[in-house]
């Protein structure tokens, strides 16, 4: 009876396997001596998908093989952008420094706030302080209110100070009453007195300081407060 069953094992065709197919007979693999695959199995062991059915081991290998690639391409993409962010950082660097050596032999005469006027420059304020604390600003940047030297200066300063409104000028009187005096202490010559205003000065109420006021000079309290000019001379540059 077991040759038999044998020999019937043995003499399955195709064409006897699709009749077992249609005809609804369940067979397992063992009556037909189907072995799975010996090397996927194995390897569906060593990554402890032994006990899942073979769909889904198919599956997990698919999953596995994508986040395999996927690492691959991120771990040699790496070194790529490193290298392009360390050039980047280069050429920044080289331009950087090509502009700093621009800068350095760069020479201005006067600083980038300063306006220069002939052999002077000048800084015009944008706040209001007494005659004091406005002679005080221009010593700390190493100028001094300004002192007006001829009739083009003196035309240019009062022009600018129209636009600005009352302005300071190192012109005073504090050491004695009508003795007018710059602060680099040269008097003030009567060839200047024609610029003061008509009735000026009158010296009304204590004024010791002068300021720039419409189309000429005034005199006013030093504890009032004004726009001030600063005043100092262009820095030489060295010949190229």
């Amino acid at each position: 009876m077991s040759d038999s069953k044998e020999m019937g094992k043995k003499q399955l065709g195709p064409l006897d396997e699709e009749q077992l197919i249609t005809s609804g007979t369940r067979y397992s693999i063992k009556d037909f001596d189907v072995q799975p695959n010996s090397g996927f199995s194995s390897f569906a062991g060593h990554l402890g998908l032994s006990h899942v059915p073979l769909a889904l081991q198919v599956f997990f290998l698919i999953v596995f093989s994508i986040l395999l690639m996927v690492v691959l391409v991120k771990v040699f993409k790496i070194p790529s952008s490193q290298g392009q962010e360390q050039l980047s950082q280069e050429k920044i660097y080289q331009k950087l420094t090509q502009l700093k050596a621009g800068v350095d032999h760069l020479c201005r005469p006067c600083p980038w706030d300063w306006t220069p006027f002939q052999e002077s420059c000048y800084f015009f304020s944008v706040a209001q302080k007494t005659w004091n604390d406005s002679a005080t600003a221009c010593e700390n940047m190493g100028a001094q209110l300004v002192v007006i030297k001829n009739d083009e200066e003196q035309n240019f300063l009062q022009q600018a100070s129209k636009k600005r409104g009352y302005t300071w000028m190192g012109l005073i009187d504090l050491s004695k009453e009508s003795v007018w005096h710059w602060v680099d202490g040269s008097p003030l010559t009567l060839s200047f007195m024609r610029y003061w205003n008509k009735g000026e000065p009158n010296n009304i109420g204590e004024e010791d300081c002068a300021e720039f006021k419409g189309e000429g000079w005034n005199d006013s309290r030093c504890d009032n407060k004004k726009f001030w000019i600063c005043k100092k001379n262009k820095t030489s540059c060295p010949s190229k």
